[in-house]
Parts: structure tokens; C-alpha cells; sequence
């Protein structure tokens, strides 16, 4: 029937999946994929973020309702083979403060051959700056109002980079975030323990661009639908 697509994603909207469950929701389509999301899950970054307590693990781009994703950019044009290959694995401080992404950027996202665009590089680092100070917004949700990126080293395809973000300032319905893009960081032959877990420490990662972004809350945030906030 035309309106189950609609009740479906009616329903995704009022009530989406919970963090916990958003990490569930993801099936990979093929080995490659398969292949790539070991790594990210797997991987001691990982590991170290799942075992600090302050940090809650979540897959966003799952909360989408599914009807939904093929008009949304981050959620649906941009995952796929051979592009954001798999949804970004996120762990969130849950008052605001900070969070970590991790993404695979395949070869269709290139500007010159094999070097990342730096247009996805600004959506990751707008999206991602945005939805660490989402949490601390009245509403949990808000507009980008500037963004500015310097650009530091190419970002090259086929490979996994990592999001950081740290929100530096809230008054009121404004966030100031700052944060950057950088390589995985190489995997050190020392172990370091993070909330009673012993996990391989992981060295820093290559600066690739950083930013600096100013959102706003809308003043009609309390009636925008809750797939553009932070549940």
C-alpha cells in the first residue's frame, strides 16, 4: 500500500531507534563492506571509546527511517560502495562536550583522482561539529551559522579518518565547536587501561583540516522534527 512507506517513516520519526539499537541496524551488503566495518568496530580507537564510561556509542545515520534516506545527504546519497562505505561509527559525550567519528571515504568521493573532495571534507566536518553541540542546545537541535575549515594536507581515498569535535562554548541558543580531521592513528605495541579495560594504545593521527563553526537553534526548534537532533 502508498501509505505504509509514510506510516513507516512517521513512525521512525516519533519513535527512532535508541543508540544502542542504531548500532544493530546495519547489515553489510557485501564483503567489502563487511570487511570495512571489522575494522572500524574492531579497530583499538574503537575499543578505547566504547570502554570510557563518558562516551555513548551510537550509528546516527541509522536512525533515519529507511523511506527517508534516499533524500537525505549524509544518510543516504553519500553511503554506498565506493563512498562513505559504511554509516560513521560515533561516541558522544552525552552533555555536549566532545565526540569521535570514524568513517571509511571510498574513490567516488575524490576531487582529483584519489584525493578526497574538499567539499565531503567541510559536510563531515559541518555535520559532525553540529551534532557533538546538539546535546547542549535547549532543544538539541540547531543550524549551521559559519563554518570555517583550513585545510592543512590531501585527504586520500581508501583509507578510514577520524572526526573530532569538542564544543567550546554555550550561551543560550548558540554552540561554538571546534574540531578536526585526521588519519587513524598507527596501532602502538603499548597497552593502556580506559574504564578498567585493557586496550592497545593508538598513536596520533595526521591533521588533515581543521575547523571552527558557530550553530544557532532555531527559534521554532521545539516543533522541528527530531530526525535533525540528537535523541
Amino acid at each position: 500500500m502508498a501509505t505504509a512507506p509514510i506510516a513507516s517513516t512517521i513512525n521512525g520519526l516519533v519513535n527512532p531507534p535508541t543508540d544502542a539499537e542504531s548500532l544493530g541496524l546495519y547489515d553489510p551488503p557485501n564483503p567489502t563492506a563487511a570487511s570495512i566495518n571489522a575494522l572500524i568496530l574492531s579497530h583499538p580507537l574503537s575499543q578505547s571509546l566504547r570502554a570510557d564510561p563518558s562516551f555513548t556509542e551510537s550509528r546516527p545515520h541509522m536512525k533515519i527511517p529507511p523511506a527517508a534516506r534516499p533524500n537525505n545527504l549524509t544518510g543516504g546519497t553519500l553511503l554506498g560502495d565506493d563512498k562513505v562505505v559504511v554509516p560513521p561509527l560515533v561516541f558522544a559525550e552525552a552533555d555536549g562536550r566532545s565526540l569521535v567519528s570514524l568513517q571509511y571515504l571510498g574513490p567516488a568521493l575524490c576531487g582529483h583522482p584519489g584525493i578526497v573532495h574538499g567539499g565531503l571534507l567541510a559536510t563531515l566536518l559541518d555535520e559532525g561539529l553540529a551534532r557533538c553541540c546538539f546535546p547542549a542546545l535547549p532543544n538539541r537541535v540547531g543550524v549551521t551559522a559559519s563554518l570555517n575549515i583550513a585545510y592543512k594536507k590531501p585527504c586520500r581515498a581508501e583509507q578510514v579518518v577520524v572526526l573530532r569535535a569538542t564544543t567550546v562554548k554555550v550561551e543560550g541558543r548558540k554552540a561554538w565547536v571546534e574540531g578536526r580531521i585526521e588519519t587513524l592513528g598507527e596501532v602502538l605495541e603499548e597497552d593502556e587501561e580506559v574504564g578498567g579495560v585493557r586496550v592497545r594504545k593508538v598513536g596520533d593521527g595526521e591533521v588533515l583540516c581543521t575547523a571552527e563553526a558557530l550553530f544557532i537553534e532555531p527559534k521554532t526548534a521545539a516543533t522541528m522534527p527530531r530526525i535533525y537532533s540528537t535523541q
